[in-house]
Protein backbone atom coordinates (compact mmCIF):
# COMPACT_ATOMS: atom_id res chain seq x y z
CA UNK A 1 0.00 0.00 0.00
CA UNK A 2 2.96 2.29 0.57
CA UNK A 3 3.98 2.56 -3.06
CA UNK A 4 0.45 3.31 -4.41
CA UNK A 5 -0.06 5.89 -1.66
CA UNK A 6 3.24 7.52 -2.50
CA UNK A 7 2.34 7.53 -6.20
CA UNK A 8 -1.06 9.08 -5.43
CA UNK A 9 0.61 11.86 -3.43
CA UNK A 10 3.04 12.49 -6.28
CA UNK A 11 0.14 12.78 -8.76
CA UNK A 12 -1.66 15.18 -6.43
CA UNK A 13 1.41 17.36 -5.93
CA UNK A 14 1.94 17.34 -9.70
CA UNK A 15 -1.65 18.51 -10.31
CA UNK A 16 -1.37 21.32 -7.75
CA UNK A 17 2.06 22.35 -9.04
CA UNK A 18 0.68 22.72 -12.57
CA UNK A 19 -2.02 25.04 -11.23
CA UNK A 20 0.52 27.17 -9.35
CA UNK A 21 2.79 27.27 -12.40
CA UNK A 22 -0.13 28.61 -14.44
CA UNK A 23 -0.81 31.21 -11.78
CA UNK A 24 2.78 32.45 -11.62
CA UNK A 25 3.79 32.04 -15.25
CA UNK A 26 0.88 31.33 -17.60
CA UNK A 27 1.81 28.77 -20.27
CA UNK A 28 4.69 27.21 -18.31
CA UNK A 29 2.63 24.14 -17.40
CA UNK A 30 1.78 23.52 -21.06
CA UNK A 31 5.47 23.85 -21.98
CA UNK A 32 6.34 21.11 -19.49
CA UNK A 33 3.58 18.52 -19.99
CA UNK A 34 1.07 19.86 -22.51
CA UNK A 35 0.77 21.53 -25.88
CA UNK A 36 4.10 23.32 -26.20
CA UNK A 37 2.79 25.64 -28.92
CA UNK A 38 0.01 26.88 -26.63
CA UNK A 39 2.55 27.24 -23.83
CA UNK A 40 4.94 29.33 -25.92
CA UNK A 41 2.16 31.63 -27.13
CA UNK A 42 0.81 32.10 -23.60
CA UNK A 43 4.24 32.81 -22.12
CA UNK A 44 5.13 35.31 -24.84
CA UNK A 45 1.86 37.15 -24.33
CA UNK A 46 2.36 37.16 -20.56
CA UNK A 47 5.96 38.41 -20.73
CA UNK A 48 4.98 41.12 -23.22
CA UNK A 49 2.02 42.18 -21.08
CA UNK A 50 4.16 42.25 -17.94
CA UNK A 51 6.86 44.30 -19.68
CA UNK A 52 4.32 46.81 -20.98
CA UNK A 53 2.69 47.07 -17.54
CA UNK A 54 6.02 47.64 -15.78
CA UNK A 55 7.09 50.20 -18.38
CA UNK A 56 3.75 52.01 -18.07
CA UNK A 57 4.01 52.02 -14.26
CA UNK A 58 7.54 53.46 -14.44
CA UNK A 59 6.49 56.16 -16.89
CA UNK A 60 3.48 57.13 -14.79
CA UNK A 61 5.67 57.26 -11.68
CA UNK A 62 8.14 59.59 -13.41
CA UNK A 63 5.50 61.60 -15.27
CA UNK A 64 2.19 61.32 -13.35
CA UNK A 65 0.45 63.55 -15.87
CA UNK A 66 0.84 60.69 -18.36
CA UNK A 67 -1.35 58.54 -16.14
CA UNK A 68 -4.04 61.21 -16.11
CA UNK A 69 -3.88 61.55 -19.88
CA UNK A 70 -4.32 57.79 -20.31
CA UNK A 71 -7.11 57.78 -17.70
CA UNK A 72 -9.02 60.40 -19.70
CA UNK A 73 -8.50 58.87 -23.15
CA UNK A 74 -11.62 56.90 -24.04
CA UNK A 75 -9.88 55.01 -26.89
CA UNK A 76 -7.07 53.77 -24.64
CA UNK A 77 -9.54 52.90 -21.89
CA UNK A 78 -11.59 50.91 -24.37
CA UNK A 79 -8.47 49.07 -25.52
CA UNK A 80 -7.43 48.35 -21.91
CA UNK A 81 -10.88 46.99 -21.11
CA UNK A 82 -10.68 44.64 -24.11
CA UNK A 83 -7.21 43.44 -23.07
CA UNK A 84 -8.37 42.70 -19.51
CA UNK A 85 -11.36 40.71 -20.73
CA UNK A 86 -9.18 38.77 -23.20
CA UNK A 87 -6.68 38.00 -20.43
CA UNK A 88 -9.47 36.71 -18.18
CA UNK A 89 -10.75 34.39 -20.91
CA UNK A 90 -7.26 33.21 -21.92
CA UNK A 91 -6.14 32.56 -18.35
CA UNK A 92 -9.36 30.69 -17.59
CA UNK A 93 -8.68 28.44 -20.62
CA UNK A 94 -5.18 27.68 -19.31
CA UNK A 95 -6.54 26.71 -15.90
CA UNK A 96 -9.11 24.36 -17.48
CA UNK A 97 -6.35 22.85 -19.61
CA UNK A 98 -4.13 22.40 -16.56
CA UNK A 99 -6.96 20.59 -14.77
CA UNK A 100 -7.03 18.15 -17.68
CA UNK A 101 -3.24 17.77 -17.66
CA UNK A 102 -3.36 16.97 -13.94
CA UNK A 103 -5.28 13.76 -14.77
CA UNK A 104 -7.99 14.22 -12.12
CA UNK A 105 -9.50 10.77 -12.69
CA UNK A 106 -6.23 9.19 -11.55
CA UNK A 107 -6.34 10.99 -8.20
CA UNK A 108 -7.77 9.63 -5.00
CA UNK A 109 -11.14 11.08 -4.00
CA UNK A 110 -9.81 13.35 -1.26
CA UNK A 111 -6.94 14.50 -3.50
CA UNK A 112 -9.34 15.13 -6.35
CA UNK A 113 -11.57 17.28 -4.13
CA UNK A 114 -8.56 19.25 -2.87
CA UNK A 115 -7.25 19.73 -6.43
CA UNK A 116 -10.68 20.94 -7.55
CA UNK A 117 -10.74 23.43 -4.66
CA UNK A 118 -7.27 24.79 -5.45
CA UNK A 119 -7.89 25.04 -9.19
CA UNK A 120 -11.36 26.54 -8.85
CA UNK A 121 -10.26 28.99 -6.16
CA UNK A 122 -7.29 30.27 -8.16
CA UNK A 123 -9.28 30.39 -11.42
CA UNK A 124 -12.16 32.33 -9.87
CA UNK A 125 -9.82 34.75 -8.09
CA UNK A 126 -7.77 35.56 -11.18
CA UNK A 127 -10.71 35.94 -13.54
CA UNK A 128 -12.73 37.91 -10.97
CA UNK A 129 -9.88 40.39 -10.49
CA UNK A 130 -9.39 40.83 -14.24
CA UNK A 131 -13.10 41.15 -14.99
CA UNK A 132 -13.60 43.58 -12.11
CA UNK A 133 -10.71 45.64 -13.47
CA UNK A 134 -12.37 45.61 -16.88
CA UNK A 135 -15.64 46.72 -15.26
CA UNK A 136 -13.94 49.63 -13.45
CA UNK A 137 -12.24 50.73 -16.67
CA UNK A 138 -15.55 50.46 -18.51
CA UNK A 139 -17.35 52.54 -15.87
CA UNK A 140 -14.60 55.14 -16.04
CA UNK A 141 -14.82 55.25 -19.82
CA UNK A 142 -18.59 55.55 -19.65
CA UNK A 143 -18.27 58.38 -17.15
CA UNK A 144 -15.93 60.31 -19.45
CA UNK A 145 -18.27 59.82 -22.37
CA UNK A 146 -21.27 60.98 -20.33
CA UNK A 147 -19.46 64.04 -18.94
CA UNK A 148 -17.83 65.05 -22.22
CA UNK A 149 -19.73 67.44 -24.40
CA UNK A 150 -20.84 66.95 -27.96
CA UNK A 151 -19.30 70.20 -29.13
CA UNK A 152 -16.73 70.39 -31.88
CA UNK A 153 -13.01 70.64 -31.14
CA UNK A 154 -12.10 74.31 -30.81
CA UNK A 155 -8.56 75.39 -31.56
CA UNK A 156 -6.77 78.20 -29.76
CA UNK A 157 -7.80 81.74 -30.75
CA UNK A 158 -4.87 84.14 -31.06
CA UNK A 159 -2.75 81.60 -29.21
CA UNK A 160 -5.15 81.21 -26.28
CA UNK A 161 -7.93 78.94 -25.07
CA UNK A 162 -10.78 80.85 -23.45
CA UNK A 163 -12.89 78.64 -21.17
CA UNK A 164 -15.94 79.87 -19.26
CA UNK A 165 -16.06 78.36 -15.76
CA UNK A 166 -19.48 78.64 -14.18
CA UNK A 167 -20.60 77.53 -10.74
CA UNK A 168 -24.21 76.90 -9.86
CA UNK A 169 -26.72 75.07 -7.74
CA UNK A 170 -29.89 73.26 -8.63
CA UNK A 171 -32.89 74.19 -6.56
CA UNK A 172 -36.62 74.69 -6.37
CA UNK A 173 -37.98 76.64 -9.30
CA UNK A 174 -34.81 76.22 -11.36
CA UNK A 175 -34.62 74.35 -14.63
CA UNK A 176 -31.31 72.54 -14.16
CA UNK A 177 -28.28 74.41 -12.85
CA UNK A 178 -28.28 78.20 -12.93
CA UNK A 179 -24.79 79.70 -13.32
CA UNK A 180 -24.27 81.95 -10.33
CA UNK A 181 -20.50 82.39 -10.47
CA UNK A 182 -18.78 83.25 -13.77
CA UNK A 183 -15.05 83.27 -14.50
CA UNK A 184 -13.26 83.06 -17.83
CA UNK A 185 -9.94 81.21 -17.75
CA UNK A 186 -7.86 82.58 -20.62
CA UNK A 187 -5.03 80.08 -21.08
CA UNK A 188 -1.88 80.51 -23.16
CA UNK A 189 -1.89 77.52 -25.51
CA UNK A 190 1.91 77.27 -25.40
CA UNK A 191 2.83 77.89 -21.77
CA UNK A 192 -0.41 77.26 -19.86
CA UNK A 193 -0.10 80.64 -18.13
CA UNK A 194 -3.62 81.63 -17.10
CA UNK A 195 -5.56 84.83 -16.56
CA UNK A 196 -8.80 84.60 -14.56
CA UNK A 197 -11.42 87.11 -15.72
CA UNK A 198 -14.19 87.54 -13.18
CA UNK A 199 -17.68 88.70 -14.10
CA UNK A 200 -20.12 89.81 -11.40
CA UNK A 201 -23.42 88.00 -11.32
CA UNK A 202 -25.30 91.30 -10.83
CA UNK A 203 -24.00 93.01 -13.97
CA UNK A 204 -26.80 94.59 -16.04
CA UNK A 205 -27.21 96.56 -19.28
CA UNK A 206 -24.49 94.67 -21.13
CA UNK A 207 -24.36 93.68 -24.82
CA UNK A 208 -24.31 90.21 -26.32
CA UNK A 209 -21.99 88.95 -29.04
CA UNK A 210 -22.84 90.61 -32.35
CA UNK A 211 -25.15 88.49 -34.47
CA UNK A 212 -25.94 85.98 -31.69
CA UNK A 213 -29.42 84.77 -30.77
CA UNK A 214 -29.45 86.94 -27.64
CA UNK A 215 -28.18 89.97 -29.56
CA UNK A 216 -31.15 89.67 -31.90
CA UNK A 217 -33.51 89.62 -28.90
CA UNK A 218 -31.71 92.44 -27.04
CA UNK A 219 -29.99 94.62 -29.65
CA UNK A 220 -29.64 97.42 -27.10
CA UNK A 221 -28.22 95.15 -24.41
CA UNK A 222 -29.75 93.14 -21.56
CA UNK A 223 -31.77 96.06 -20.26
CA UNK A 224 -35.04 94.50 -19.18
CA UNK A 225 -36.35 95.09 -15.66
CA UNK A 226 -34.50 93.00 -13.10
CA UNK A 227 -32.30 91.42 -15.79
CA UNK A 228 -28.76 90.63 -14.64
CA UNK A 229 -25.95 88.40 -15.88
CA UNK A 230 -26.91 85.42 -13.72
CA UNK A 231 -30.45 85.63 -15.12
CA UNK A 232 -29.42 85.16 -18.77
CA UNK A 233 -29.53 81.38 -18.42
CA UNK A 234 -33.00 81.47 -16.86
CA UNK A 235 -34.31 83.73 -19.64
CA UNK A 236 -32.91 81.38 -22.29
CA UNK A 237 -34.41 78.31 -20.60
CA UNK A 238 -37.78 80.06 -20.73
CA UNK A 239 -37.34 80.67 -24.48
CA UNK A 240 -35.74 77.44 -25.69
CA UNK A 241 -37.55 77.64 -29.04
CA UNK A 242 -35.16 80.44 -30.05
CA UNK A 243 -32.17 78.11 -29.80
CA UNK A 244 -33.32 75.35 -32.14
CA UNK A 245 -31.73 71.97 -31.37
CA UNK A 246 -29.29 73.41 -28.83
CA UNK A 247 -29.34 71.07 -25.81
CA UNK A 248 -27.87 73.70 -23.44
CA UNK A 249 -29.53 77.01 -24.34
CA UNK A 250 -28.88 78.44 -20.88
CA UNK A 251 -25.12 78.07 -21.16
CA UNK A 252 -25.12 79.09 -24.84
CA UNK A 253 -26.89 82.34 -23.97
CA UNK A 254 -24.50 82.94 -21.06
CA UNK A 255 -21.51 82.43 -23.37
CA UNK A 256 -22.98 84.99 -25.78
CA UNK A 257 -23.24 87.46 -22.90
CA UNK A 258 -19.68 86.84 -21.71
CA UNK A 259 -18.35 87.23 -25.25
CA UNK A 260 -20.24 90.51 -25.62
CA UNK A 261 -18.81 91.85 -22.37
CA UNK A 262 -15.18 90.70 -22.66
CA UNK A 263 -14.66 90.74 -26.43
CA UNK A 264 -13.17 87.23 -26.17
CA UNK A 265 -14.23 84.21 -28.20
CA UNK A 266 -15.19 81.44 -25.76
CA UNK A 267 -14.22 78.01 -27.05
CA UNK A 268 -15.51 75.83 -24.22
CA UNK A 269 -17.57 76.10 -21.07
CA UNK A 270 -17.79 74.01 -17.92
CA UNK A 271 -20.64 74.23 -15.42
CA UNK A 272 -19.75 73.03 -11.92
CA UNK A 273 -22.38 71.79 -9.48
CA UNK A 274 -21.25 73.09 -6.11
CA UNK A 275 -22.34 69.95 -4.28
CA UNK A 276 -20.16 67.87 -6.58
CA UNK A 277 -17.32 70.36 -6.09
CA UNK A 278 -17.46 69.68 -2.35
CA UNK A 279 -17.02 65.95 -3.01
CA UNK A 280 -14.11 66.67 -5.33
CA UNK A 281 -12.22 68.63 -2.67
CA UNK A 282 -12.82 65.82 -0.17
CA UNK A 283 -11.54 63.27 -2.70
CA UNK A 284 -8.26 65.19 -2.81
CA UNK A 285 -8.04 65.43 0.97
CA UNK A 286 -8.85 69.13 1.30
CA UNK A 287 -7.31 72.45 0.26
CA UNK A 288 -5.02 74.71 2.29
CA UNK A 289 -6.18 78.35 2.28
CA UNK A 290 -5.13 81.56 3.98
CA UNK A 291 -8.25 82.66 5.85
CA UNK A 292 -7.83 86.41 6.45
CA UNK A 293 -11.12 87.03 8.29
CA UNK A 294 -13.80 84.96 9.96
CA UNK A 295 -15.77 83.34 7.17
CA UNK A 296 -19.36 82.34 7.99
CA UNK A 297 -20.34 78.75 7.27
CA UNK A 298 -24.05 78.79 6.52
CA UNK A 299 -26.53 81.46 7.51
CA UNK A 300 -27.44 82.54 11.06
CA UNK A 301 -30.70 80.58 10.98
CA UNK A 302 -28.93 77.33 9.94
CA UNK A 303 -28.42 74.71 12.64
CA UNK A 304 -24.82 74.21 11.48
CA UNK A 305 -23.95 77.94 11.40
CA UNK A 306 -20.38 78.59 12.52
CA UNK A 307 -17.23 80.40 11.37
CA UNK A 308 -13.95 79.46 9.75
CA UNK A 309 -11.45 81.24 11.96
CA UNK A 310 -8.53 83.27 10.53
CA UNK A 311 -5.21 81.58 9.81
CA UNK A 312 -3.67 79.19 7.31
CA UNK A 313 -6.04 76.26 7.40
CA UNK A 314 -6.66 73.04 5.51
CA UNK A 315 -10.36 73.02 4.70
CA UNK A 316 -12.52 70.08 3.73
CA UNK A 317 -14.98 70.25 0.86
CA UNK A 318 -17.84 71.62 2.97
CA UNK A 319 -15.82 74.52 4.39
CA UNK A 320 -14.01 75.21 1.11
CA UNK A 321 -17.37 75.61 -0.59
CA UNK A 322 -18.53 78.08 2.06
CA UNK A 323 -15.22 79.95 1.93
CA UNK A 324 -15.83 80.45 -1.80
CA UNK A 325 -19.54 81.25 -1.63
CA UNK A 326 -20.26 82.98 1.69
CA UNK A 327 -21.97 86.38 1.39
CA UNK A 328 -23.33 86.88 4.90
CA UNK A 329 -21.68 90.02 6.29
CA UNK A 330 -19.75 90.35 3.04
CA UNK A 331 -20.24 91.44 -0.57
CA UNK A 332 -20.23 89.84 -4.01
CA UNK A 333 -16.81 91.22 -4.93
CA UNK A 334 -15.11 89.80 -1.84
CA UNK A 335 -16.78 86.53 -2.72
CA UNK A 336 -15.31 86.71 -6.24
CA UNK A 337 -11.85 87.34 -4.76
CA UNK A 338 -12.18 84.31 -2.49
CA UNK A 339 -13.22 82.15 -5.42
CA UNK A 340 -10.04 83.10 -7.27
CA UNK A 341 -8.02 82.22 -4.17
CA UNK A 342 -9.64 78.77 -4.16
CA UNK A 343 -8.91 78.27 -7.89
CA UNK A 344 -5.28 79.27 -7.43
CA UNK A 345 -4.84 77.02 -4.38
CA UNK A 346 -6.39 74.01 -6.08
CA UNK A 347 -4.21 74.44 -9.17
CA UNK A 348 -1.00 74.57 -7.17
CA UNK A 349 -1.82 72.00 -4.47
CA UNK A 350 -3.68 69.19 -6.24
CA UNK A 351 -0.93 66.95 -7.57
CA UNK A 352 -1.31 64.46 -10.43
CA UNK A 353 0.03 61.72 -8.12
CA UNK A 354 -2.93 62.24 -5.78
CA UNK A 355 -5.27 62.39 -8.75
CA UNK A 356 -4.05 59.00 -10.00
CA UNK A 357 -4.36 57.45 -6.52
CA UNK A 358 -7.83 58.91 -5.93
CA UNK A 359 -9.17 58.67 -9.46
CA UNK A 360 -12.17 56.53 -8.51
CA UNK A 361 -13.21 58.99 -5.77
CA UNK A 362 -12.70 61.88 -8.16
CA UNK A 363 -14.74 60.09 -10.79
CA UNK A 364 -17.55 59.61 -8.26
CA UNK A 365 -17.46 63.31 -7.44
CA UNK A 366 -17.24 64.29 -11.07
CA UNK A 367 -20.39 62.43 -12.03
CA UNK A 368 -22.30 64.90 -9.83
CA UNK A 369 -20.01 67.84 -10.44
CA UNK A 370 -19.46 68.73 -14.06
CA UNK A 371 -21.16 69.32 -17.37
CA UNK A 372 -19.29 70.75 -20.32
CA UNK A 373 -19.33 71.13 -24.09
CA UNK A 374 -15.68 70.05 -24.29
CA UNK A 375 -15.21 66.79 -26.23
CA UNK A 376 -13.32 64.05 -24.41
CA UNK A 377 -10.53 64.19 -27.00
CA UNK A 378 -9.53 67.57 -25.55
CA UNK A 379 -9.30 66.49 -21.91
CA UNK A 380 -5.63 65.53 -22.15
CA UNK A 381 -4.76 68.86 -23.79
CA UNK A 382 -6.11 70.80 -20.84
CA UNK A 383 -4.58 68.43 -18.31
CA UNK A 384 -1.17 69.13 -19.86
CA UNK A 385 -1.82 72.88 -19.78
CA UNK A 386 -2.90 72.68 -16.14
CA UNK A 387 0.33 70.89 -15.23
CA UNK A 388 2.32 73.63 -16.98
CA UNK A 389 0.30 76.32 -15.19
CA UNK A 390 1.11 74.87 -11.74
CA UNK A 391 4.61 76.36 -11.82
CA UNK A 392 3.52 79.78 -13.08
CA UNK A 393 1.81 82.82 -11.64
CA UNK A 394 -1.93 83.00 -12.17
CA UNK A 395 -3.11 86.53 -13.02
CA UNK A 396 -6.59 87.98 -12.64
CA UNK A 397 -8.82 90.88 -13.59
CA UNK A 398 -12.42 91.35 -12.51
CA UNK A 399 -14.99 93.61 -14.11
CA UNK A 400 -16.21 95.04 -10.83
CA UNK A 401 -16.15 98.41 -9.01
CA UNK A 402 -14.16 100.58 -8.86
CA UNK A 403 -13.00 99.55 -12.36
CA UNK A 404 -16.44 98.90 -13.87
CA UNK A 405 -19.92 99.88 -12.72
CA UNK A 406 -22.03 96.73 -12.61
CA UNK A 407 -25.30 98.62 -13.11
CA UNK A 408 -24.22 100.48 -16.22
CA UNK A 409 -20.87 99.05 -17.35
CA UNK A 410 -18.53 100.82 -19.76
CA UNK A 411 -17.87 97.92 -22.14
CA UNK A 412 -14.90 99.67 -23.73
CA UNK A 413 -13.25 99.93 -20.30
CA UNK A 414 -14.10 96.30 -19.54
CA UNK A 415 -12.65 95.00 -22.80
CA UNK A 416 -9.60 97.22 -22.40
CA UNK A 417 -8.96 95.78 -18.93
CA UNK A 418 -9.24 92.23 -20.26
CA UNK A 419 -6.87 92.96 -23.14
CA UNK A 420 -4.38 94.66 -20.83
CA UNK A 421 -4.41 91.75 -18.36
CA UNK A 422 -3.79 89.23 -21.12
CA UNK A 423 -0.99 91.32 -22.66
CA UNK A 424 0.59 91.69 -19.21
CA UNK A 425 0.36 87.93 -18.69
CA UNK A 426 1.99 87.13 -22.04
CA UNK A 427 4.79 89.65 -21.47
CA UNK A 428 5.36 89.75 -17.70
CA UNK A 429 7.75 92.44 -16.44
CA UNK A 430 11.18 91.42 -15.19
CA UNK A 431 10.26 92.74 -11.75
CA UNK A 432 6.80 92.37 -10.29
CA UNK A 433 4.89 95.65 -10.34
CA UNK A 434 1.41 94.19 -10.00
CA UNK A 435 -1.38 96.08 -8.36
CA UNK A 436 -2.17 95.39 -4.73
CA UNK A 437 -5.49 96.89 -3.83
CA UNK A 438 -4.78 97.97 -0.28
CA UNK A 439 -3.05 96.21 2.57
CA UNK A 440 -5.76 96.09 5.22
CA UNK A 441 -7.70 92.97 6.02
CA UNK A 442 -11.39 92.85 5.31
CA UNK A 443 -12.40 93.53 8.92
CA UNK A 444 -10.33 96.74 8.87
CA UNK A 445 -11.71 98.03 5.59
CA UNK A 446 -15.44 97.57 5.63
CA UNK A 447 -16.73 101.13 5.79
CA UNK A 448 -18.23 100.55 9.20
CA UNK A 449 -19.13 96.89 8.76
CA UNK A 450 -17.19 93.64 8.61
CA UNK A 451 -16.12 92.52 5.15
CA UNK A 452 -14.88 88.95 4.75
CA UNK A 453 -12.00 89.26 2.31
CA UNK A 454 -10.19 86.28 0.84
CA UNK A 455 -7.36 88.61 -0.15
CA UNK A 456 -6.07 91.99 0.95
CA UNK A 457 -8.24 94.95 -0.01
CA UNK A 458 -11.66 96.40 0.66
CA UNK A 459 -14.99 97.10 -0.97
CA UNK A 460 -13.98 100.72 -1.56
CA UNK A 461 -10.50 100.16 -2.99
CA UNK A 462 -11.09 96.73 -4.52
CA UNK A 463 -9.87 93.28 -3.53
CA UNK A 464 -6.37 92.42 -4.69
CA UNK A 465 -7.23 88.90 -5.88
CA UNK A 466 -9.69 90.44 -8.34
CA UNK A 467 -6.87 92.32 -10.11
CA UNK A 468 -3.42 90.84 -9.67
CA UNK A 469 -0.45 89.51 -11.59
CA UNK A 470 -0.05 86.76 -9.02
CA UNK A 471 -3.27 85.65 -7.33
CA UNK A 472 -1.49 83.28 -5.00
CA UNK A 473 0.63 86.06 -3.53
CA UNK A 474 -2.28 88.28 -2.53
CA UNK A 475 -4.53 85.52 -1.16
Amino acid sequence: MGVPDRAARVRFRRAVTLVLMTLGLPGSAQLVVGNKRVGRIAMRIWILTLAVALLAAALVWMWPVLGLKVATNTFLLGALRTVLIAMAIGWAYLFFDVWRLGQPLSLLKNHRLAAVGVNAGVLLTVTAVLLFGAHVVGVQRGFLISVAGSGEVQGAKDGRFNVLLAGGDSGAGRNGLRPDSLTVASIDARTGRTVLIGLPRNMANFPFRDGSVMDEQFPGGFDCEGCMLNGVSTWAMDHTDLFGDDETPGMSATVQAVEGITGLEIGYWALVNMKGFRKLVDAFGGVELNVRDRIPVGLPHDSFFTYIEPGVRKLDGHDTLWFARARHGSDDYSRMARQKCVMSAMLTQLSPQRAVLNFQKIMGAGADMLSTNMPSSEFDTFISLAMQAKSQKMASVSLVPPLVSTGNPDIAVARGAVEKAIDRSEKPPAKKTGKKAGTETGSEAGQGSAVTGGSVGSLKSGYAANDAEDVGQVC
